[in-house]
């Protein structure tokens, strides 16, 4: 998951093209190919032999335009641009002559990014289908289409707007980190993302390397944490004879502070005892398990209402 490239002002959501040119290089050396996302479409829930990439593109800004769009069009590098209706044109952000002239390429894609692009769990319900409601007619309106794909802004919903958004796309990105396999919630889908700080080339060599870490449910299954349930009671679900689950390593950021949590696995499960309360708006956790053909991860993002 990507934002912007070479504003360097923005180090937490930016890319140098430098640096990003070499991980595209990394991954080729690799012999790792790009999953186009027509292939994505219709084989998800076939499995795959090998391990693909796709790249994704939040927030459609200009700087992606102007550094990144011409590199990748001229190695014609599968990706989703995820577009924001409301904020198309303003001064830092892609012209919808320029959205479509992307468009037209086979091995581009755009994606719905809401209207807004706000804090959407703090909108009623009303508000939330509303935005969302916005985004297609206008997606309509000036692409002929509304995307099959949507990505959550800041990666946070509840339920209840998953729910709707299931209704309305086939798939939906989070910003919850992992490998994509054909167990995982199609409108949950997980991404890395990478930026300055979480981009440097040895984490990325790191990241690209990563298996799946398949499991069969998770609770809860809303995402939203208020005063009343935090900090939630999580419980992740494995499969029979699922291996090595004992190995399992889990950190996560309640108090504001990245530490490993207090796990149990008893009966296929993973029992997740937080140690205190999530005080930032962002809850994370991430499982990681060295086995046998090499690390496995998993990542959840919690979306904390403060009072």
């Amino acid at each position: 998951m990507y934002h912007r490239f070479e504003e360097n002002k923005y180090p937490s959501t930016n890319i140098r093209m430098e640096v990003f040119k070499n991980q595209i290089e990394i991954i080729k050396r690799k012999n790792i190919d790009f999953v186009s996302l027509n292939e994505f479409n219709d084989k998800f829930k076939n499995p795959k032999d090998h391990k693909k990439i796709l790249l994704t593109i939040d927030d459609a800004f200009q700087s992606f335009y102007e550094n990144a769009w011409p590199y990748l069009k001229k190695n014609k590098i599968p990706f989703i641009l995820f577009v924001s209706t409301e904020p198309v044109g303003k001064p830092g952000y892609m012209t919808w002559k320029q959205i479509k002239e992307i468009e037209k390429e086979n091995f581009a894609t755009i994606g719905n990014h809401s209207h807004s692009h706000e804090y959407l769990v703090d909108f009623s319900f009303d508000h939330f289908k509303n935005d969302i409601d916005k985004s297609i007619v206008i997606f309509k309106k000036e692409l002929g289409y509304n995307p099959i794909y949507f990505s959550y802004p800041f990666g946070e919903y509840s339920l209840k707007q998953k729910k709707y958004i299931s209704k309305n796309f086939k798939y939906a990105f989070g910003q919850n980190s992992g490998v994509i396999d054909i167990n995982k919630d199609k409108y949950e889908l997980p991404r890395f993302p990478i930026n300055e700080k979480y981009g440097d080339l040895e984490r990325f060599k790191f990241l690209i390397n990563l298996l799946p870490f398949q499991f069969k449910n998770f609770f809860p299954e809303n995402k939203l944490v208020s005063k009343n349930n935090n900090p939630p009671e999580m419980v992740v679900e494995f499969f029979d004879k699922q291996q090595n689950i004992d190995k399992i390593n889990c950190f996560s950021n309640e108090g504001n502070k990245w530490e490993k949590s207090n796990i149990e696995i008893k009966d296929n499960k993973l029992f997740v005892k937080f140690r205190e309360k999530f005080n930032f708006r962002r809850g994370r956790i991430n499982c990681s398990l060295n086995d046998v053909d090499g690390w496995r991860w998993f990542g959840f993002q919690f979306t904390v209402k403060i009072d």
